[in-house]
């Protein structure tokens, strides 16, 4: 835990003086989903292209596009 407190940390204070609590959390937010897109590659949880493109033919199918 001490790590990413570090981290985030490290990630507000090379923001602008001025940056909003908004956009604070926004970045925050958006390092959480690279890291958990990182760990998700790193443990074989991928499609191939033609795999998304298959499930989004279904989904928009199912919901009549």
């Amino acid at each position: 835990m001490a790590k990413a407190k570090a981290e985030a940390l490290e990630l507000i204070k090379n923001l602008p003086d001025d940056v909003s609590t908004g956009t604070i959390m926004e970045e925050l937010f958006f390092k959480q989903q690279v890291e958990r897109g990182l760990t998700d590659v790193a443990e074989g949880r991928v499609l191939t292209h033609n795999e998304l493109k298959e499930r989004i033919g279904r989904w928009r199918k199912s919901v009549g596009r």
